[in-house]
């Protein structure tokens, strides 16, 4: 059962945040003020509803208990006592989810690493497909695909693809993308008809801001090379690419595409994540017990899904789902309905975690 006593407090904050907001503060105030009322608003809409609930039901057992009232007046209510009590229910764990504690990055965009895992050549292709899934999924959620930086296979694909995914919320959704995606088809190149299996390698970072992460020009080194390319008209003859070593920690970025301007953008926009992920999960380190068995977190080294071409299907080893609509997912359609089972998941084992504390 929620306690009164909490949802009390968020309406009393509710009201409070109102009357701050009306009071002319400074504008940066403001601000703040203003996005801490438009996260509790879903919350009061819950509360209210369940309060309603709350009036109707105790409303019914008044009449129930009440000897005067005639036995048809009765019936109807004691028919609709249990139904009463089913919305209450729901409402309070509609509630409960809504005060689950949220992950501080999860309005931020996100920075999308794709790299070929075991597998040669077709791991190669497989990561393209992935790429290409996530980019039809960002369209049609109306989310802005960025490349920064890309290694293409020898006969297609990418051996490795860095990009950006811009738009409100994107890390909350594609986060759990994260780790080792495995694929079964007989390749183009592959004249027995033999079945292989390959591998890609899944990173999904928070995108980073300026205020998030601070970066001394003394903490870096710069390199400029020659870029790399397939082949051809497509290599790139001047010194454009872009690598960047982080001093302190050891990591490099680097981005290759045309201009030397945007690659160092590019570059930096990289590095940026992969720090302020660093942050993250030294804090995840702290909190690794309670974490554990939590989905998403982040641990790219495990196999979380399997798309096997000969029987359609795409399997989620971390919630035991299997859906027969590997078309309809590879294209970027069907990405949702696996996102919104594995947020589910999670959410359950939150909820399930903090009733036993």
């Amino acid at each position: 059962m929620l306690q009164r006593e909490k949802l009390d407090s968020i309406l009393n904050r509710y009201h409070v945040l109102q009357d701050e907001m009306v009071a002319n503060p400074d504008p940066e105030i403001y601000v703040k003020l203003a996005s801490e009322y438009s996260a509790l608003e879903p919350v009061i809409e819950q509360i209210k509803e369940l309060d309603s609930i709350q009036n109707d039901l105790e409303g019914i057992l008044d009449l129930l208990s009440d000897n005067t009232t005639d036995k048809e007046m009765a019936a109807l209510a004691q028919l609709e006592k249990p139904e009463l009590e089913e919305k209450l229910e729901a409402a309070q764990e509609r509630i409960k989810r809504l005060l689950l504690p949220r992950d501080a990055a999860d309005d931020k965009s996100a920075v999308v690493e794709i790299r070929a895992g075991t597998g040669g050549s077709e791991a190669a292709l497989f990561a393209g497909d992935l790429f290409r899934m996530y980019e039809r999924h960002a369209a049609a959620k109306g989310w802005k695909v960025e490349i920064l930086s890309s290694s293409e296979g020898d006969v297609g694909g990418y051996k490795e693809i860095v990009s950006s995914i811009n738009g409100r919320g994107v890390f909350a959704r594609l986060k759990f993308e994260s780790g080792v995606h495995r694929v079964q088809r007989v390749p183009e190149t592959e004249s027995g008809g033999r079945v292989h299996t390959s591998a890609a390698t899944v990173a999904v970072l928070p995108e980073a801001e300026d205020v998030d992460i601070e970066i001394r020009n003394e903490d870096i080194r710069i390199d400029t090379m020659r870029a790399s390319g397939a082949g051809g008209q497509h290599v790139n003859t001047t010194d454009s690419a872009v690598r960047i070593t982080h001093l302190p920690t050891g990591i490099v970025v680097m981005s290759s595409e045309k201009s030397q301007h945007q690659n160092r953008a590019n570059a930096m926009k990289s590095l940026r994540a992969k720090l302020y992920d660093l942050e993250r999960q030294k804090l995840d380190d702290e909190r690794a017990e309670a974490r554990k068995d939590q989905v998403g977190s982040g641990d790219r080294s495990e196999r979380i899904r399997t798309y096997n071409f000969p029987q359609g299907r795409v399997s989620d080893h971390r919630i035991n789902l299997t859906l027969y609509k590997l078309d309809r997912i590879i294209m970027g359609e069907g990405v949702d309905e696996i996102i919104d089972a594995l947020i589910t998941d999670h959410q359950a084992k939150l909820l399930s975690a903090i009733e036993d504390e």
